[in-house]
């Protein structure tokens, strides 16, 4: 039962966190005694997560109690510390020694919650349009849809433009 309660936490922090899941940072996220991956990437401690509940899985096979309750606590560290850095993102202090560097990492902050919210607006007007039935309801909501992808798609290149300024500062 804990098995499948962690496999259901993992499950919806993966797709809570998918937004965030590719965005670097130039410090470690966590506590190397934590997580072992040297990536500033999410989606790294996610798989590394994910490993972890395997691992759990293989255990309960072999009926290893001492490596189950090892796992299990590790498991669930790694859970709650995702959890609270995904809730926590757009607060997210950056270190650094360069005041323009520190700007553009702001600007990237900015840019990826415009992005995260944006994500969200498009899919919550997508899951509407599904369940509507007016034809000028469905209009209007393919309307926004489109203008919601048009700005995703700004948001995504203005991204690509700051990554690139950010990758020659930090040579």
């Amino acid at each position: 039962m804990l098995l499948h309660r962690l496999e259901s936490q993992l499950a919806s922090l993966r797709q809570q966190s998918a937004p965030l899941a590719q965005h670097a940072t130039l410090s470690a996220r966590f506590d190397r005694h934590l997580f072992r991956t040297r990536s500033t990437l999410l989606k790294a401690y996610l798989d590394e997560a994910g490993t972890n509940l395997d691992a759990l899985r293989h255990a309960v096979e072999q009926q290893t109690l001492p490596q189950i309750a090892w796992l299990a606590e590790r498991l669930v560290s790694q859970i709650e510390a995702i959890t609270r850095e995904t809730a926590t993102w757009s607060l997210r202090e950056w270190d650094s020694a360069s005041p323009g560097l520190a700007r553009w990492q702001r600007k990237r902050v900015k840019h990826q919650e415009f992005e995260r919210r944006l994500l969200e607006m498009t899919e919550e007007r997508k899951a509407r349009l599904a369940q509507v039935t007016g034809f000028t309801e469905q209009q209007a909501l393919h309307r926004e849809i489109e203008a919601f992808e048009g700005r995703l798609a700004r948001c995504r290149h203005a991204l690509e433009k700051i990554e690139r300024v950010l990758a020659r500062l930090t040579r």
